[in-house]
């Protein structure tokens, strides 16, 4: 059966589909248009980016796709708010954030018209996003890579903020790496669509560097592992040299701070000197994030072949789904 198109405020993506917004130049717009192309939501990673920089790959993207173009910005970051207004100054079609909880971007989204999505771990937190004013809830669980908000698996964590959320759509999010389980989330756990990231890390256009890419195609199971964030959350990373001295206590700080990124950060490690480092290709001093899953993917694709992969994949088993249904 065709799967339902994704509708978010007055925004309709043809798939059901959001590509993570993967930070320190990850997702950029060389990845978030040929998503938006495909008729999924493009996601730009947009924390730790100088807003200048951001702004002008907002506009790139939003010139190479008539689709969807979002971007994340975490809210632990220190310039929050100067990243999402540039955002929506670029001409941004929605807001994505986490990591920490805003009142005021819900007034801010209302104000100039943009959707605010919002990811959350929790219930509470999924029922206080919704009544504030989000546009749809991202509900995230362990097997994502990045920051974590909890340890419950998708399929534990998931049922109980499907409850929560009445009005608006619910995206299911971590570890999901094909479309049969793209599609069991929305049949059987009524999701509305799914995020996506780690799998388009491992696409021809994402602009990460080959060793970054070589490093999700070696890992093993046991090679991807929770490890500490100076964003004062778990991050679920490959084990790389630099994740492992972490893990056996060696002094890791940097001695000046060039970035000054983060709203409240434990300095015992610069985050954002360590995913940079991993995007040029220095994996094994470098920060490289990864879902739980990557281990099952083997393969470099484009997207387009990563999404007629998916819809193939789903629409093979899906039936009727249990998904949201705007009010009519």
């Amino acid at each position: 059966m065709k799967l339902p198109s994704l509708k978010i405020a007055n925004l309709t993506a043809p798939i059901p589909l959001i590509q993570g917004g993967m930070s320190i130049r990850v997702s950029t717009s060389s990845l978030a248009a040929p998503v938006a192309n495909c008729g999924g939501i493009g996601v730009i990673g947009g924390s730790g980016l100088p807003t200048q920089e951001l702004m002008d790959d907002i506009k790139k993207a939003k010139e190479q796709t008539s689709g969807i173009v979002g971007v994340n910005i975490m809210y632990a970051m220190k310039n929050f708010y100067n990243l999402v207004m540039a955002s929506i100054d670029a001409g941004v079609d929605m807001v994505i954030t986490g990591a920490g909880f805003s009142r005021d971007i819900f007034k801010i989204g209302k104000e100039k018209n943009v959707p605010i999505v919002m990811i959350v771990s929790s219930p509470k937190l999924a029922r206080l996003a919704e009544k504030l004013g989000a546009s749809a809830i991202i509900a995230e669980a362990k097997e994502a890579g990045g920051h974590l908000g909890t340890d419950l698996s998708l399929r534990e964590m998931f049922p109980a903020i499907r409850e929560a959320v009445k009005k608006i759509p619910l995206i299911a999010a971590g570890g999901i790496t094909n479309g049969y389980e793209m599609a069991e989330m929305m049949d059987k756990y009524g999701a509305d669509g799914v995020q996506i990231a780690s799998r388009f890390v491992l696409s021809e256009e994402c602009a990460v560097s080959d060793r970054y890419k070589q490093a999700f195609l070696n890992a093993k199971k046991d090679d991807i592992v929770l490890t500490s964030s100076p964003v004062g959350l778990p991050g679920r990373a490959i084990n790389t040299p630099f994740v492992q001295s972490l893990a056996d206590g060696e002094d890791m700080k940097t001695k000046k701070c060039e970035y000054f990124c983060l709203k409240k950060c434990d300095h015992h490690y610069c985050i954002s000197e360590r995913l940079n480092l991993s995007k040029d290709g220095n994996v094994e001093e470098g920060l490289v994030f990864s879902g739980e899953n990557t281990y099952k993917m083997n393969s470099i694709l484009p997207v387009s072949e990563i999404f007629a992969k998916f819809t193939s994949e789903a629409e093979s088993v899906y039936k009727e789904g249990k998904g949201f249904s705007p009010p009519k």
